[in-house]
């Protein structure tokens, strides 16, 4: 049984299923001695996913559980799902030659079907903490949206059978749980795809699977050479949701390494998930950024703004715009971007469709960050998350979400000052 769930029940096996109880190949013991990540670990790293055999959710969820995510992160986001007979575990388990973990599902029988709504609903309600929530949900939307385009129905109407919406559930929470607890940036490998056909609930399918190329959307692909089932929609909808960018390596040391392992074993490679963290030194990123830029003076404040906000969606970390006195006395705008080195020309065919500039220049930036990380703080206006700064730079710094303290804020009937005062009296740094 596939791991991926992926609406309507396409339950094929492609090799990086769960198997709900029916084992998990051969045990070879339970952990390689790497001592467990405490909440935050990752702050300010990178997180790599190394997709060189493909991804799953079940491979994701094992291979940073092998990282050193406690496995009581995923149980504990799970047990919050109320769904009775629900069970979770992790095994050792060789992939090829190299020791990994494999993450095993069990569950009663459910005997329904949800709906997206449904699931939807679940986690929003089960009270995960707001990052666990917003990634689930995100990574079930797309999945859902992937599965409508595909079905040419709407998204409502997408259904996940018994088996494959509680392993979707729980691989996406769990993933989702991980993530959230090492607070890392996530940056992920082009995807392999394997060619071929599988045979599902709906009959037979390509490969890629239709619903796994629509949760594919902007992210880099590139044909495997072998027939095989290799990314599956979970995990193509994971990967989208959470990574930042891509790379076939990142510039960074790593420092830990964790491996998840599928069940099928593939002709010319391991069938594994690698996740590497590691951290980025101020040299080794030099060049690492551009600085995308144009002067405009014919433009009103809101086709500024639009543009601004034009710049964020396409995928730049920053954008703004600055008053300045261009030649003969006019007062104009200078428009700008801070994005990632390789993205400059998107960057910049953004400002030249959106701005009335007739021209656009860019430049290398280097930047120094400092370490963040996320925590949820408990106030009487409810939990707000808050986002801390850190590093050898002087006192930490908190800065609480504004839009979770507005919306906190509003249904309190009280000023958003209040509850921005309140979340920080009760920070402990």
């Amino acid at each position: 049984m596939s791991g991926h769930g992926h609406g309507h029940g396409h339950g094929h096996d492609h090799g990086h299923g769960h198997g709900h109880g029916h084992g998990h190949g051969h045990d070879h013991g339970h952990g390689h001695g790497q001592e467990e990540l405490e909440a935050g670990a990752g702050a300010g790293c990178t997180l790599f996913l190394d997709a060189f055999a493909g991804v799953a959710g079940d491979m994701t969820v094992a291979a940073l559980l092998d990282l050193g995510v406690p496995l009581s992160v995923v149980e504990g986001a799970v047990a919050k799902l109320g769904i009775d007979g629900v069970r979770v575990a992790r095994h050792a388990r060789l992939a090829g030659a190299i020791g990994a973990s494999a993450f095993e599902v069990t569950f009663d029988p459910q005997g329904r079907e949800r709906t997206y709504a449904e699931i939807d609903a679940l986690i929003e309600r089960a009270q995960l903490g707001s990052a666990v929530e917003e990634l689930a949900r995100r990574v079930f939307e797309r999945l859902a949206r992937a599965e409508a385009r595909v079905h040419r129905v709407p998204v409502g109407s997408v259904h996940f059978h018994e088996v494959g919406a509680i392993d979707a559930i729980v691989d996406v929470v769990g993933a989702a749980a991980c993530f959230a607890h090492l607070g890392a940036t996530v940056v992920a490998s082009p995807l392999p795809m394997g060619r071929g056909s599988v045979e599902c609930r709906h009959g037979t399918l390509p490969l890629p699977a239709p619903a796994t190329v629509e949760c594919l959307r902007g992210v880099p692909t590139y044909d495997a050479g072998i027939d095989a089932e290799l990314v599956t929609p979970t995990g193509a909808a994971i990967v989208g949701a959470v990574a930042t960018s891509f790379a076939r390596w990142p510039d960074f040391s790593p420092e830990r390494v964790g491996w998840g392992s599928g069940t099928r074993a593939l002709p010319d490679r391991p069938n594994a998930l690698r996740v590497v963290l590691g951290r980025s030194a101020p040299e080794a990123t030099a060049g690492g950024h551009v600085l995308v830029e144009c002067n405009v003076d014919d433009m009103t404040g809101e086709l500024a703004a639009h543009a601004l906000a034009a710049l964020l969606a396409a995928g730049a970390r920053d954008a703004w715009a600055v008053p300045l006195t261009m030649k003969k006395g006019r007062p104009g705008l200078t428009l700008a971007a801070l994005a990632d080195r390789g993205s400059e020309l998107r960057i910049a065919e953004v400002l030249l469709r959106e701005t009335s500039t007739i021209g656009v220049r860019w430049a290398e930036a280097h930047r120094l960050e400092r370490p963040r990380r996320m925590l949820e703080v408990e106030t009487r206006y409810g939990k707000i998350p808050v986002k801390i700064s850190e590093g050898p730079y002087g006192p930490p710094q908190a800065k609480p979400e504004f839009d979770a303290c507005a919306r906190a804020a509003s249904a309190a009937g009280v000023p958003v000052r209040e509850v921005i005062a309140e979340v920080l009296r009760a920070i402990e740094l």
